[in-house]
C-alpha cells in the first residue's frame, strides 16, 4: 500500500496534467500562443506512474508532447507555463516554447520535437553514471513512431552492448503522427522490437497509473541489479490530434469514445477506494490542481517578453553587448 503523501502527489500531478493540457487545448484554440501545441491528453497515468518511481533529480529525456512529462517531474509550472507563452521568466528563457521544456536541475535533459532523439542522449547519461559509480536513474520516453527511426536503434544497440542500465519507455498511444500502429508495426507486439537486441521487455496497462508506477519500479531494480537496459510499452490511446488543430479525420469517432471508457482519470477516481481514498479527498485534488493550474496561466500571461540583446546571452560565443 501506498503512503498518503504518495498518493497526495500521485492524484495532484494526474488533475494537474490534466487540467493544464485542457487550457492549452484553449489557447490554441484562441491561437494566443503562436506554434504548435501538443497535449498528452490520455497519457497522463504514464506521465505520474513512471516519474512516481523516480528520485526527483534522475535523469529523462522527452518529447515533444512533454507538458505531461515537465509537470510530473515537478518543473515549477509558473515557469513552464511562461516557456509556452515565450516569456522571459520561462524554465527556458522563453527560448524554446512549448516543444522544448528542460530543466537539468530536476533532471530534465531535454524535450525534443526531433523524433527518437532523446534514447542517445539519456544513453549518454546513463554511461556516465556507470563509469563515475554514480547513483541515478536514466529513463528515455518516445512514441511507438520512433521505433523506426534510426536513433533509437543506435542508442538500444549500444545500450545492450555496453551493459548500460536504463530505460527505454516507449509511450504507445496508437498512432504515430496520423498512422495507426497497426498499419505501421510489422511484429504481433511492439515490444518485440527489443528482441532485435537481445533486450528485457515488460508491456503494461498505460491507463493504470498504479500499474506502470509497479511496473517502472520493477524495472528499475531489474536494471540496476542486472546492469542492462529494458523496455517498457505502456498501451494508452491519444484523446487529442498529433496537435492541437488536427482534424482527426483519421481516428474514428467510435474509437476516441470506446478509448474513453479507459480514461487514465477516470481509472484512477474508480481505484480511489482501493487506496482508502474518499470523494472528498478526490475534490480537494481536484481544486487543489485547478487552483495551481489557473494561477500558473494568470502568471504567465503577465510575464516581460525577452529583450532582443537576450538572445546573446548563454551561447557558445561571447559577443558584444552593442547590438547594431
Amino acid at each position: 500500500m501506498l503512503d498518503k503523501n504518495k498518493l497526495d502527489w500521485i492524484y495532484n500531478k494526474l488533475f494537474t496534467i490534466r487540467f493544464f493540457e485542457e487550457r492549452i487545448k484553449k489557447i490554441a484554440k484562441e491561437k494566443s500562443v503562436p506554434g504548435y501545441l501538443h497535449t498528452c491528453i490520455g497519457s497522463e497515468a504514464i506521465c505520474v506512474g513512471v516519474m512516481a518511481a523516480l528520485n526527483k533529480d534522475d535523469w529523462i529525456s522527452s518529447t515533444y508532447r512533454n507538458h505531461g512529462h515537465a509537470i510530473a517531474k515537478d518543473c515549477n509550472l509558473n515557469q513552464i507555463t511562461s516557456e509556452i507563452y515565450g516569456r522571459s521568466t520561462g524554465i527556458c528563457k522563453g527560448r524554446g516554447g512549448s516543444m522544448h521544456i528542460s530543466d537539468f536541475d530536476r533532471g530534465m535533459l531535454g524535450s525534443f520535437g526531433i523524433v527518437a532523439a532523446g534514447p542517445p542522449v539519456v544513453l549518454g547519461a546513463a554511461l556516465q553514471e556507470k563509469i563515475n559509480n554514480g547513483s541515478k536513474n536514466s529513463v528515455s520516453f518516445f512514441g511507438d513512431g520512433a521505433i523506426h527511426n534510426g536513433a533509437f536503434h543506435e542508442a538500444a544497440g549500444l545500450a545492450k552492448l555496453w551493459n548500460i542500465p536504463m530505460l527505454f519507455v516507449c509511450e504507445n498511444n496508437g498512432y504515430a503522427e496520423a498512422t495507426a500502429t497497426d498499419w505501421h508495426l510489422n511484429t504481433k507486439e511492439l515490444s518485440d522490437i527489443s528482441k532485435a537486441y537481445d533486450m528485457i521487455a515488460y508491456s503494461g496497462n498505460g491507463n493504470d497509473v498504479f500499474e506502470v508506477f509497479n511496473l517502472t519500479n520493477k524495472a528499475l531494480k531489474e536494471s540496476r541489479n542486472k546492469q542492462t537496459p529494458i523496455f517498457l510499452e505502456f498501451k494508452n490511446y491519444r484523446f487529442s490530434g498529433q496537435y492541437e488543430g488536427d482534424t482527426q479525420l483519421y481516428q474514428p469517432e467510435e474509437e476516441i469514445e470506446n478509448a474513453k471508457k479507459n480514461d487514465p482519470i477516470k481509472l484512477a477516481i474508480d481505484n480511489a477506494k482501493n487506496h482508502n481514498l474518499t470523494k472528498d479527498d478526490i475534490e480537494k485534488y481536484k481544486k487543489n490542481a485547478l487552483d495551481t493550474v489557473n494561477s500558473a496561466f494568470d502568471f504567465a500571461d503577465t510575464q516581460p517578453w525577452p529583450k532582443g540583446e537576450d538572445a546573446l546571452e548563454e551561447v557558445y560565443v561571447n559577443y558584444p553587448r552593442e547590438v547594431n
